[in-house]
């Protein structure tokens, strides 16, 4: 092992579970899940706290749910004809509007961390998926040194906390959501958990 992996911050199981949780939302959100991904999401179990329960409910109906059933259900909520039933941007749920201030704060943090949007992505950055990427990939270190809490808490302060639960609420309650329903009881619980986390941890 080199001295530079020697002076790696170790990320801790906890921390590599929150950074999982992250880029699983991600992935979810991305895209309508593939056979595969509802497999794996039918095998997760949870405790009995409200995270772990949402977690178990959302395995429930992983499991009776189809590709082409859940791809219509995305389309529904996120691409629509014109626009779908929600609009998973911190611009919009900050301001009303897409493309505001929101955005170009971010813009402005990804560029003082060496981050860019990927060639083939022509969503705005201030989407749901990519934020829950960027959360997952800042705690586990995809883009260097993992980030300190401070800069998790900075990060999440300014760019999720401030939207993401009132997203994941109206993602709960959407009308066309069935699988994205026990999706967003997952991500609210999990906001609050990481509110508080850091509320408590800086």
């Amino acid at each position: 092992m080199t001295d530079a992996a020697l002076a790696m911050p170790k990320v801790s199981d906890e921390d590599r579970l929150r950074a999982d949780l992250y880029n699983y939302l991600g992935l979810m959100l991305s895209a309508p899940p593939d056979q595969m991904l509802l497999d794996q999401t039918a095998g997760l179990t949870g405790d009995d706290t409200p995270l772990g329960q949402a977690i178990t409910q959302m395995a429930r109906v992983a499991k009776r749910t189809k590709p082409a059933g859940v791809e219509r259900e995305f389309n529904a909520l996120f691409i629509g004809l014109g626009r779908g039933e929600l609009l998973p941007y911190a611009s919009y749920y900050l301001t009303g509007f897409l493309n505001e201030k929101p955005l170009a704060a971010l813009r402005n943090d990804m560029t003082a961390r060496g981050l860019s949007r990927a060639e083939n992505v022509f969503e705005p950055e201030d989407n749901i998926a990519s934020l829950m990427e960027m959360m997952g990939a800042l705690i586990a270190g995809r883009f260097g040194t993992p980030a300190t809490l401070e800069v998790q808490k900075t990060f999440f302060n300014k760019h999720i906390g401030p939207w993401a639960g009132h997203f994941f609420a109206d993602l709960e309650g959407a009308k066309n959501s069935v699988l994205y329903a026990s999706l967003g009881a997952v991500g609210r619980a999990f906001m609050e958990i990481e509110a508080e986390g850091f509320r408590l941890g800086g």
